[in-house]
């Protein structure tokens, strides 16, 4: 973990010309991009195992009309069919748990601070303390006050990108089948397009340090999905 601290810490070093006392907000965003670069195959490979399972969907319409009375056995022709065309139905999504692991790191590393009380949470985007939260700010100077006026600034970029993802997904929804999968599978998935919202709670109840993290992953993540699912 100290590694990866070191790393951001560097990066900010060579920043501080450029954004002074934001500098090692800058850095948190770079190097996340960064991690994010890096785990882009992943990515591309997930987006191939959806494709391929979209490339499925006339097929699968036509097992639902025919089996429309009998869900068992769509069930199992469903799945027959994945098995005849060698696509897993969770082939999109086992690249993307992948990544898990790497973006667990990150948050801890953005959301922990230093043993010493220094660090990178020791710093400040603009006015707000990257170690404070949203309620900080309240208690201080209020929603509109310095600090505030930081975390609404996040808050109306996480809402665009919350938005656009929320019409991205209910989209992909509407041609992506559920039906070899459980009914839980299928209820989580309709639930999908709702979940983009959810990153307005993490933003506004983590440090900001973590928050700008948060922000920069899920728009990155937004940018990807337009690329690799045009």
């Amino acid at each position: 973990m100290s590694v990866f601290a070191g790393l951001v810490e560097r990066l900010a070093d060579l920043l501080q010309p450029l954004f002074h006392a934001s500098a090692a907000a800058a850095a948190i965003v770079l190097f996340t991009a960064l991690v994010r670069l890096l785990l882009h195959p992943l990515s591309r490979a997930a987006a191939r195992g959806q494709k391929a399972r979209s490339a499925l969907q006339p097929r699968i319409g036509e097992l639902r009309r025919k089996y429309r009375k009998d869900p068992e056995k769509l069930r199992k022709a469903v799945l027959e069919l994945h098995a005849e065309e060698k696509v897993s139905p969770l082939s999109g999504c086992l690249p993307s748990l992948l990544q898990m692991p790497a973006f667990l790191l990150l948050y801890h590393l953005f959301s922990t601070p230093a043993a010493d009380g220094d660090g990178l949470l020791g710093h400040r985007l603009l006015t707000a303390p990257l170690d404070g939260r949203w309620a900080d700010a309240l208690a201080g100077d209020g929603v509109f006050g310095a600090a505030g006026t930081v975390y609404l600034g996040l808050f109306a970029v996480v809402a665009v990108i919350a938005a656009f993802n929320f019409l991205r997904a209910k989209k992909s929804l509407d041609t992506t089948d559920v039906a070899g999968l459980s009914g839980g599978a299928g209820a989580v998935g309709k639930a999908v397009p709702y979940m983009s919202f959810f990153t307005l709670v993490t933003v506004a109840v983590v440090p900001l340090a973590a928050a700008l993290y948060v922000v920069t992953s899920t728009a990155w993540s937004a940018a990807e999905r337009v690329l690799l699912y045009r």
